[in-house]
């Protein structure tokens, strides 16, 4: 107990403030008698003295001020140490009023206590952090240290640049900022001059002797972005930045944070608007289980749910290796959540009601899925088994275990389908809308395109091929996909959730669909070599079952606003219950069979939309 009270530098934090205290009762004294040291200066003194130390040490260790780093100190801990002071005087009038009835204790000397001790005790601080910032440590040899350039003169820019300052360990020399606002031109902040604006880049970084910019505006826009990555590369610099205001969720910055500009900076798309409260309302306190925990979307959504303190997070997931990944992560960013890793198949129906049994989870995310569209093509067994009969599984659970909510994400692919794993995705929203009409759950549906970086899309196979030489290949000049972050779709769903009455689709606003072919050359350009030079692309053809465009609305569907601007709700079209039980049975029937070709054809009775090209792979398979 004594080494801890040492180590945390406790006695040295209470005598400097005890010394404030002291301090600031004699100068109010002094200042109320023109400084003239008096006998009744020091009558009133040690009349108040015993009485003000222990009042305001008591009330300042309420207010944590005997604990934090000087160093560090902020607007926020000045609000605090006014506070303290605001409490603490008043506890001294109060002590002067009941025990000397203000006899021969001037009224002034009450309130310039409560002011000089405010200014020494804040002054002492703000004195050590300048102090800390400006001669301590002395600054090192920059020998070895790479001379950066930040762009953004913002609170992030200025917060990596006191970091850097503070850390002399680290590996980066701040020279200065750059920012388009022309009022901060030729001012400095924290030491560091704006040299210029974006256009100002190249000769900036030629002039400086600059080594690598970061890109310190997390509200940047994908195309501010692209434009200041061409400024660098035309300079022959190297550019990071820092995640997005979505990625920055408890609003704090850091080097550490610094990343390499990816496809998603460049794409990058408005801020998420998120009604927190709303979201809160169905989660806070509630058991939530996620099942594909371990995948892209389901992992971001576990990410997403712990920030609103669920009592439980059950994260349900087929494969070992990516549960225990997303549970040690979890595990570490929310040390207090109760998370519980859950092993199963969503297609054993006694291993899901054995969970809901267990944990009787209040609100369900269902993201299993098989989602690659060529493989599911040669095994459209499994894509029924896994996306159909596993989501009516853990559907039905839901129900009979009376879930208040529960939210499917499905796919864009769902639409006008030509594949079995969008039609897969469609039979699954039809078997939930159709439970929605007699359960008290509230089902509803997500539907979105295709998110940036998530396991198998092409980003990672370009990367690859990028990384080999090249070529990349791409399936079509023409072909364009609607494209949004994994945490962008995964807060939309869970804003979507909070909305869902029960039968909805809703759609995500996926902006303006994108040309694969550019996606590809702007991650050879990323890679700092030309498209069709350095690296070439390669037309391959499109694949089996796979679209020149996606769709996200059926007809007949129609489409309606929300509350929420990147979030519709499409018109609930029913099926009738009865007969599409009898339908899901004989197709369960043909997949246990393996009768590929009998699958394929039931797939299509049930999505009459789905137009399923001709597969030799299909055939060779029934063969």
């Amino acid at each position: 107990m004594i080494k801890i009270f040492f180590e945390k530098r406790l006695p040295l934090t209470i005598a400097i403030n005890c010394l404030a205290i002291i301090c600031g009762l004699m100068m109010a004294c002094l200042a109320r008698f023109d400084f003239h040291l008096t006998a009744t200066v020091y009558q009133v003194f040690w009349r108040l003295l015993p009485a003000v130390v222990i009042i305001k040490l008591i009330v300042f260790w309420r207010y944590g001020l005997f604990s934090g780093w000087w160093r560090y100190v902020s607007m926020a801990d000045l609000v605090t140490i006014c506070k303290a002071n605001i409490f603490a005087s008043a506890g001294v009038v109060a002590y002067a009023v009941f025990v000397y009835r203000l006899e021969m204790i001037p009224r002034t000397i009450l309130f310039l206590d409560g002011l000089f001790c405010f200014l020494l005790v804040a002054g002492i601080r703000f004195i050590i952090r300048a102090l800390r910032e400006n001669f301590y440590p002395m600054p090192i040899s920059k020998a070895g240290k790479a001379r950066l350039l930040i762009v953004g003169a913002g609170d992030a820019g200025q917060m990596i640049a006191r970091e850097l300052r503070l850390n002399r360990k680290l590996q980066y020399d701040a020279i200065g900022f750059i920012d388009d606002d022309r009022r901060k031109l030729k001012e400095h902040f924290l030491g560091l001059p704006v040299l210029g604006c974006c256009e100002d880049i190249p000769s900036v970084c030629r002039r400086k002797r600059i080594d690598e910019v970061v890109i310190a505006i997390p509200s940047a826009t994908g195309k501010q972005i692209r434009d200041i990555v061409e400024k660098c590369q035309q300079a022959e610099v190297t550019f990071k930045t820092l995640p997005g205001v979505g990625g920055l969720l408890d609003g704090s910055v850091s080097v550490e944070q610094i990343k390499d500009v990816s496809l998603e900076d460049l794409l990058g798309r408005d801020p998420v608007r998120l009604d927190s409260q709303q979201i809160s309302n169905y989660l806070c306190g509630k058991r939530v289980l996620v099942t594909g925990a371990g995948g892209s979307i389901g992992s971001e959504l576990c990410r997403q749910v712990a920030r609103f303190n669920p009592s439980k997070l059950i994260l349900f997931e087929n494969g070992e290796t990516p549960l225990f990944t997303i549970e040690q992560e979890l595990k570490k960013s929310h040390p207090k959540l109760l998370i519980y890793p859950i092993i199963g198949d969503i297609r054993y129906r006694a291993r899901v009601e054995a969970i809901f049994d267990e944990f009787m989870p209040e609100v369900v995310f269902h993201a299993a899925a098989y989602k690659h569209v060529p493989m599911m093509e040669v095994n459209p067994a499994e894509a029924v088994n896994n996306n159909v009969r596993g989501s009516q599984v853990v559907a039905e659970t839901a129900h009979m275990f009376r879930v208040e909510r529960f939210v499917m994400v499905s796919t864009d692919k769902a639409v006008n389908p030509t594949n079995v794993m969008g039609t897969t995705k469609r039979v699954a929203e039809k078997i939930v809308q159709a439970l929605s009409r007699r359960s008290k759950t509230r089902f509803v549906t997500v539907r979105f395109g295709n998110v940036l970086g998530s396991n198998g899309s092409v980003i990672p196979t370009f990367k690859e091929q990028i990384r080999h030489g090249g070529p990349v290949t791409v399936t079509h000049k023409d072909i364009t996909r609607f494209f949004m972050t994994i945490p962008e779709a995964s807060q939309l769903v869970l804003q979507a959730g909070s909305m869902g009455e029960g039968g909805e689709i809703y759609l995500l606003d996926m902006g303006e669909p994108v040309k694969i072919v550019h996606l590809a050359e702007e991650l050879i350009r990323l890679s700092g070599k030309t498209p069709y030079e350095d690296i070439d692309i390669e037309f391959t053809g499109l694949r089996p079952g796979e679209k020149l465009y996606e769709e996200l609305l059926l007809d007949g569907e129609g489409i309606k606003p929300t509350t929420h601007e990147k979030i519709c709700v499409a018109r609930s079209v029913f099926e009738d219950e009865t007969i599409l039980k009898v339908q899901l049975e004989q197709l369960f029937d043909a997949a246990r069979q393996l009768n590929l070709k009998l699958t394929v054809d039931l797939l299509q009775k049930i999505v009459p939309e789905y137009q399923p090209a001709e597969h030799a792979s299909v055939r060779k398979l029934n063969s």
